[in-house]
């Protein structure tokens, strides 16, 4: 598995604004709180768990990771919240996954339609595209002088990984997605601390659109992002590295 890394700027991936990093936090803390629903301890709850790795990767404080968790005892307690996924097409045909957390499934259907066909986009049926895809665990290191290619080569096997890229700034680890939790935290007790650490869908090929194209498709991709129940969106379009989702 290889390609264009989007973490070729990881000074820049690092500097988001206050008001971008309080969005993320914001849909980190929903998901927090679902995955620690039933049971708030990721010792036994290795989804929870999961969850976590992402929220530290994506730098969210310890307070506010606690705090998204005792919410599963209290605010989301008469909640349901279900998990869903959207399929369906942007501009010139590019491939778009939505994952959503909801307690309102018309709401998030409607809200997700208006704004794909506002953008020349239009919602799919149920496996449409995402035969495009496939479901990874991925995590995201960051060289350094004392993580060099051999010992990386050695913890991937050691903790059966399913493949590694060395990219100009990164080891891009790849995994099933049931083999994610135990070879995240084979990296975790080695004390690797991660960029990027969650399963999500990888496109197994991207495009490249014109210009014109692209600005619409970008606008739609954040459109969708400002949805609140919109998790994450996953797209098989090559992006400028500063348009790089998440």
């Amino acid at each position: 598995m290889s390609g264009h890394s989007k973490w070729h700027n990881i000074a820049a991936k690092k500097s988001k604004t206050d008001a971008a990093r309080g969005a993320v936090f914001t849909k980190i803390g929903r998901e927090l709180a679902v995955a620690a629903k039933g049971n708030p301890n990721p010792e036994t709850n290795s989804k929870l768990a999961d969850v976590i790795a992402k929220a530290k990767a994506a730098n969210m404080p310890n307070d506010n990771i606690k705090r998204s968790i005792a919410r599963a005892a209290g605010e989301l307690s008469g909640k349901d919240y279900k998990e869903l996924t959207y399929e369906g097409y942007g501009v010139a045909g590019s491939a778009v996954i939505i994952k959503t957390l909801t307690d309102n499934v018309n709401r998030t259907s409607g809200d997700i339609s208006s704004t794909m066909s506002k953008c020349g986009g239009q919602m799919g049926k149920p496996g449409c595209v995402s035969y495009q895809f496939d479901n990874k665990g991925v995590i995201v290191i960051e060289k350094t002088v004392a993580l060099d290619e051999d010992t990386m080569m050695e913890y991937c096997l050691e903790a059966e990984a399913e493949d590694f890229v060395s990219e100009d700034d990164v080891y891009e680890v790849y995994t099933t997605p049931e083999a994610f939790s135990s070879v995240r935290k084979y990296f975790e007790d080695k004390g690797v601390t991660f960029l990027e650490a969650e399963v999500k869908m990888v496109p197994q090929n991207t495009i490249t659109l014109p210009a014109d194209k692209q600005a619409t498709f970008i606008k739609m991709i954040d459109k969708l992002e400002e949805l609140d129940d919109v998790q994450n969106v996953y797209h098989n379009v090559e992006l400028p590295e500063e348009d790089e989702e998440e």
